[in-house]
């Protein structure tokens, strides 16, 4: 399929000619100038992918001036747009100099088809790479305003959380690497978000990494990306997270997931500041901010073998701790409320409250999914509540004191029966995932996203 628009300026009809014929069957538009005077007009008509510019044009005249000044009035006009400059063979020296110049490329007269038409199609795919870096840097910006704006984030009163933000402030500044540790469902990812907002770095990208819903054989390709033709699937070079990270925050959440054989290539390229793509052999340097997060006790992990410790002296310079709901449940009033109305206006349901009885059913509540599973409960609540009032009787929560272990499993659905086998995997293998997987036959990546789906 033809793609792409050039633009070609040289005042030998002849060599314009010929050139439609070669460049129509490749490109989908290809407008021809025979002088330069109308080029900077033609920009803004045409709006062109590349511009094939000849550097002489006034007869008798060799010296390649004109080409250059005419390079010049295009980057003034549009920096980005690739040039590819038609010279003979004595100019050489000054096609160097226009290279420096800002020129993408050059080709020498008399051309060979198949190497104008090789340099053509680079020069395009650079403009389509920075199409769509800008596009990309476009949408970043709107999500960057978006997150700056969410003002209304309910973090709570309590000693804990006003402690934990003192701290976070204070992080955020420095470009130090922070490990967020805390259960599943405390917020662990909220709070990585917050440090990169209040961060030197916040006009730039936050990359996630799921790192427990990475596979060990995609683990590179992911991470450092990969070249054309690396292996079977490798249509097309990809950068990797940590690439598109650069300048930016790299948020490598449940880090305590990655496997033992992969945290020498994650700590060797920390420690270089530069990652090699798969397939390649030329190191790409990178600049970030790394953010880890995890559920498990990294240090117990080390002494069982099972985290190396260089590794995790890597990404710990400071650790922040973020406390489970059951701690802080002055706290939970709040939230539900924040949640409530949240909810309320995606699902048109205005004016909707709690009443005392749910508020105070909802703290001798011990919330073991934390704030994740508060806010799936208000949301259910909402849903399916015919009242403005939520009372106790609308809040759906899990039984306590170890019934939940015993629960019939004939009279319940098939997502519940799913949860409660997950729970007493867990009950027995605390948080060694490759344990539970193997006890309930999944892959570690399809457990991983159980948990996070149930709240667990």
């Amino acid at each position: 399929m033809k793609q792409g628009k050039i633009l070609v300026v040289d005042d030998n009809k002849n060599v314009l000619s010929a050139l439609k014929i070669l460049l129509n069957a490749h490109f989908e538009e290809v407008t021809l100038l025979s002088s330069p005077t109308t080029l900077l007009a033609m920009l803004k008509e045409k709006n062109p992918d590349v511009v094939l510019l000849d550097m002489n044009y006034s007869a008798g005249i060799n010296t390649g001036n004109e080409g250059l000044f005419w390079l010049s009035e295009v980057k003034r006009v549009n920096p980005d747009l690739p040039i590819v400059l038609f010279t003979a063979y004595a100019d050489i020296d000054l096609a160097v100099t226009a290279l420096k110049e800002g020129a993408t490329d050059f080709v020498v007269k008399p051309w060979d088809n198949a190497k104008l038409l090789a340099t053509l199609q680079s020069a395009l795919e650079l403009r389509l790479s920075r199409k769509e870096v800008v596009k990309l840097k476009e949408k970043q910006d709107v999500l960057n305003s978006q997150l700056n704006r969410e003002s209304d984030i309910y973090w709570g009163e309590s000693q804990a959380m006003r402690e934990l933000l003192r701290l976070v402030e204070k992080v955020a500044k420095t470009d130090a690497n922070v490990l967020i540790t805390g259960e599943n469902g405390t917020g662990k990812e909220v709070i990585a978000r917050r440090i990169h907002q209040l961060s030197p770095r916040a006009n730039e990208s936050l990359v996630t990494v799921d790192m427990g819903a990475v596979t060990e054989t995609l683990f590179e390709s992911e991470l450092f990306g990969h070249v054309k033709g690396s292996f079977t699937d490798a249509h097309n070079d990809r950068a990797g997270k940590i690439e598109a990270a650069d300048k930016g925050t790299l948020f490598l959440d449940e880090i305590g997931n990655l496997g033992y054989p992969l945290q020498a290539k994650l700590l060797n390229a920390l420690q270089s500041r530069q990652i090699i793509r798969v397939g390649s052999n030329k190191p790409v340097a990178v600049n970030i901010r790394l953010i880890c997060a995890t559920n498990h006790n990294l240090f117990l992990d080390v002494e069982n073998g099972l985290f190396r410790e260089d590794l995790l002296y890597r990404i710990n310079t400071i650790q922040i701790e973020v406390p489970p709901l059951r701690d802080r449940k002055e706290d939970i009033p709040g939230l539900a409320s924040f949640f409530l109305h949240r909810f309320a206006a995606k699902y048109n349901k205005t004016g909707v409250k709690l009443s005392k009885d749910a508020i105070a059913k909802m703290q001798e509540y011990n919330w073991p999914g934390n704030v994740r599973e508060l806010e799936h409960t208000m949301e259910k609540a909402l849903i399916l509540s015919d009242n403005r009032v939520i009372d106790s009787s609308d809040l759906f929560l899990r039984p306590q004191g170890g019934s939940e272990k015993g629960k019939d499993l004939e009279n319940v659905t098939l997502e519940e029966m799913e949860r409660v086998l997950i729970e007493r995997a867990m009950s027995n293998y605390g948080s060694n995932i490759s344990a539970i997987a193997k006890e309930l036959g999944v892959s570690r990546p399809t457990l991983y996203s159980k948990i996070k789906k149930y709240g667990l």
